[in-house]
């Protein structure tokens, strides 16, 4: 999207994240709703299948939380250590922005849990419960994985391609150090990764050729007199291009829409004076929609390919679990495509 539009990727990383947060926050206010309102839409693991409790019959929770509360406190002192210090010893007139402040610290209180379950395992404190251990192990990881891609972009320590090479190392250290990485497996991600290539490049040659055929034909003036037409200005060509890009999504992918449909709408979007990152970080969130609209929609093959079938019996509980129909996936999105 930013080759595409022309802008730096770490301005539209940085335009996306108070959007992907506020859209992060609608789905868990929704989820926590359902959960109050329709307890029994989203009911809790049985006891018998709950495997992480303490000697005393604890779940663990306490720990849990304490140990998020005090890496939380910790991230906050460093933004304000980073502030009163670091700062002046760069001689920056003005403070570090806000989105650098927060990657950084959300990365010192991930560092500080990380650090913290691996003293407590190896040398047997058992200050922390199973589940904080748990929760910690598996979970920061991958966040850290993350930082190193996306973090250090945002920080400006990076490119986006040094980035992309620095995530690949990243899993491919954690994958030795979970033990998991063969040669067959390295052989699936090395096809895998050649097949996505040259898939991505392809669409990319074709959307050039055709991009170039559609300017010598002057078919960039057409368009660009088509949306001249449209009322309400500069808002009606966005409200025109939303519901277009939605009802694409439904049935092409993203990368094509990128390559294809992106650079017909920007050189119009500029024309007009719009923002081309703010204009990007639109389309993005519009397209969103695409990985849950059928019949196209990613996400939704991603929960049928997992989903039960067929009734079964948990082997846990005993108990008789339906199957899971796409019908019913497909009315399970339409909340969240609202959203």
């Amino acid at each position: 999207m930013a080759d595409q539009l022309g802008r730096s990727v770490g301005d539209l990383y940085a335009g996306a994240m108070i959007p992907g947060l506020l859209l992060i926050g609608l789905y868990i206010a929704f989820v926590v709703a359902v959960a109050l309102f329709k307890p029994a839409w989203v009911p809790p693991l049985p006891p018998e299948a709950r495997i992480y409790r303490e000697s005393n019959g604890a779940s663990g929770h306490r720990s849990l939380g304490l140990l998020m509360l005090l890496c939380a406190v910790a991230g906050y002192a460093w933004s304000q250590l980073h502030e009163s210090i670091v700062n002046p010893m760069l001689e920056r007139s003005t403070p570090a922005p806000g989105d650098e402040t927060l990657i950084a610290s959300l990365t010192v209180a991930a560092f500080l849990a990380l650090a913290l379950a691996l003293l407590d395992r190896g040398l047997k404190l058992n200050l922390l419960s199973k589940l904080a251990q748990r929760v910690t192990f598996v979970l920061i990881p991958p966040l850290v994985l993350i930082f190193l891609v996306l973090g250090t972009i945002f920080l400006g320590i990076a490119t986006p391609t040094e980035g992309g090479a620095m995530g690949a190392v990243g899993a491919l250290v954690m994958a030795v150090s979970r033990r998991q990485l063969n040669l067959n497996l390295m052989k699936m991600a090395l096809d895998s990764t050649t097949r996505l290539s040259c898939f991505v490049l392809f669409i990319l040659i074709g959307s050039t050729v055709f991009s170039f055929t559609f300017n010598a034909a002057d078919g960039h003036i057409w368009v660009e007199h088509l949306f001249d037409k449209l009322p309400g200005g500069a808002l009606g060509f966005l409200i025109f291009v939303n519901v277009l890009i939605f009802v694409l999504g439904m049935f092409i992918d993203f990368f094509e829409i990128a390559f294809i449909v992106i650079p017909i709408l920007a050189p119009v979007a500029e024309k007009m004076g719009i923002d081309l990152v703010w204009f990007g970080v639109i389309v993005a969130m519009n397209l969103q929609t695409s990985f849950l609209t059928p019949p196209f929609g990613f996400a939704l093959f991603y929960l049928r390919s997992v989903a039960p079938r067929s009734d079964y019996t948990d082997r846990i509980t005993a108990e008789r679990i339906p199957a899971v129909t796409t019908p019913q996936i497909y009315k399970g999105s339409i909340a969240f495509i609202v959203l």
